[in-house]
Parts: C-alpha cells; sequence; structure tokens
C-alpha cells in the first residue's frame, strides 16, 4: 500500500509514499529497542535540553509547519500556527517539570514492615511507547504523547494516520534535529492493518491511541490480549450549555470558535447546544448571523477561517 498527501481543498493528490514493509518495520523496532538499552540520554537534564531545542525548532518552523498542515488536512494557517505555538509550549512544560513530576518519592516509616528501613517510589521508564494518533491536529498530538514519554526515559514509535505522512516525517527530523539520539522518535509509516503486529510485538511496552471508539476498543482489544499497559483519548460529543447569566456577545463568539475550531475536528468541540428557553431566539438569531460571517475557502489564504 502507499500513504498519500491528499488536499483536502482541492482532492488533488499531491506526493506519495510506499508503506514500510516488514523489513522496514523490523529494522525500527530493533533500533527501538538498542536505543532504548543504550540509555544515552540517561538524566533529566540531558533530555530537557533536547526538548527545550525541539521547542525552539516548533517556534522558528512554525509557518512552514503551518503550511504542511494547511496541505495535508486542511487546517487554515492561523490554525496551524498556533498549533505549531502550542508544541512549543508543551516541549518547554515538560522540560522544565518532568523531574519533578517523577522524582522518587520517599514512603514513611508507618507504611513499612520494618520500622527501622528506608522505603521510597520510583519511576522507571517502560521502553518502546507505541502512539497510534489521528490527523487533526497532526503535530500537537504527537508531542503531547511524546514530550512526556521521552522526558521519561521512554522511547517512541510514532504509527500517525495515513493522510498526514509529510507531517509524520516531519516529526522525526524535528526530533533529530534537536538532538534526540537516532531510535528515540521514529515514524513508522504503516497502514492500520500494521497495528496489531506491533501492539503484540515484546519489544513494545506500551501502546496509547487518540481517535474513534472503534478504534480505541480495537487496540484495548489487543493491549489486553498481550498484556500491555494502554492510554487511550476516544471522541466524545459536548454539550455547550448557554444559560440567561451568560454575556451573550461572549458567547456567540466563543460558541462559534467551539464548533467550528480545525473544520470541527476536535475531540473537544461543541457538537451540541442547549440553550435556555429564556435566551433561545437571541441566541438562535445571532449565532446563525455570526457563522454566515465565517469566512470558508482555501486553507492557505490568511483570511480564511474554516
Amino acid at each position: 500500500m502507499a500513504l498519500a498527501t491528499v488536499n483536502p481543498c482541492t482532492g488533488e493528490t499531491l506526493q506519495t509514499f510506499p508503506a514500510l514493509d516488514e523489513a522496514g518495520i523490523e529494522a525500527r523496532l530493533a533500533l527501538a529497542a538498542v536505543a532504548f538499552r543504550a540509555r544515552s540520554l540517561p538524566t533529566f537534564a540531558a533530555r530537557a535540553a533536547r526538548m527545550e531545542q525541539l521547542a525552539v525548532l516548533f517556534e522558528r518552523e512554525a509557518e512552514s509547519l503551518a503550511r504542511l498542515m494547511a496541505l495535508e488536512m486542511g487546517n487554515p494557517l492561523r490554525g496551524g500556527r498556533a498549533e505549531a505555538l502550542k508544541c512549543t509550549a508543551g516541549c518547554r512544560y515538560y522540560a522544565a517539570n518532568a523531574g519533578a513530576m517523577l522524582a522518587d518519592e520517599p514512603l514513611s516509616e508507618a507504611n513499612l514492615a520494618d520500622p527501622g528501613g528506608r522505603s521510597h517510589l520510583r519511576f522507571e521508564p517502560l521502553g518502546a511507547i507505541l502512539a497510534v494518533m489521528p490527523w487533526n491536529f497532526p503535530f500537537w498530538q504527537a508531542i503531547r504523547f511524546a514530550a512526556p514519554a521521552l522526558m521519561a526515559g521512554n522511547v517512541a514509535l510514532l504509527k500517525h494516520a495515513e493522510n498526514v505522512p509529510q507531517c509524520a516525517a516531519a516529526l522525526e527530523r524535528l526530533f533529530l534535529e534537536a538532538g534526540f539520539p537516532e531510535g528515540w522518535f521514529q515514524n513508522l509509516p504503516v497502514g492500520a492493518d500494521a497495528v496489531s503486529r506491533l501492539i503484540a510485538d515484546p519489544r513494545v511496552a506500551a501502546v496509547t491511541l487518540t481517535g474513534s471508539v472503534a478504534a480505541g476498543s480495537a487496540v484495548a482489544a489487543e493491549a489486553g490480549r498481550h498484556l500491555k499497559k494502554a492510554v487511550l483519548e476516544l471522541g466524545g460529543s459536548d454539550p455547550f450549555l448557554v444559560m440567561p447569566s451568560a454575556p451573550m456577545e461572549k458567547t456567540i463568539a466563543r460558541a462559534v470558535e467551539a464548533r467550528l475550531v480545525n473544520g470541527g475536528q476536535s475531540c473537544i468541540a461543541a457538537k451540541r447546544f442547549i440553550i435556555h428557553e429564556a435566551v433561545y431566539a437571541a441566541f438562535e438569531r445571532r449565532i446563525v448571523e455570526a457563522f454566515r460571517r465565517v469566512r470558508v475557502g482555501d486553507p492557505l489564504d490568511p483570511e480564511t477561517e474554516v
């Protein structure tokens, strides 16, 4: 099979990429195992220095990354820039805080079988973590997994959505340019049919997925079958509630944004509007007017909102 960049605005196939074959998958799994065993960044400080450099790269390349997102998955430029800068903030947050979050925790003597002994809780990395990620926020979804996972000393394997192959490749490049050793973050350009085989591999210690309920159910079942730790973030149907006390002008602006951010392709987008009867008529009239003012068009146009 092949992965492809298809411009969602025009339907044009811009570029195709071959998926990894079995030998390619094996090579990346082997490299991940070697990279984890090497412990080449043994301290939080060493990992934080690379994570801070990754933040700098996201900041520096925000414009080009936004254009790449617009071409592959249609997020307008302003949304793409914001996503790149959110990645910067995420990298810096975990660079600054992971050490304290994962520091050894002393246990009180009252909890010990031996009152004269000393004990502490220690957090150890697991190994290679597989991430099955969606296309809606192609950089942020990967960073919100990878930044804490790598700061904890794990290595990452990214199986990204099949329609954002260039975003996935850019992520691997950015990690390498930031100074992370080879094998610490690898892109796996494969289809969904490869996920079960990856979860089953003993070199994969855990799996995380952001996606649909159906995809989450399948990954959870496979993880359970092989006794692998799993973290899932699935879709929702968030209500947007409006009470008479709400300031109408601000509420309308937030309601439009909540429904249309990233073309509505957000797990926490407002999908149901529940309006108090006292303000229903005014809300309905004003939100229709607001939606009519939204600028729809080519995501590469700086004025486009959807």
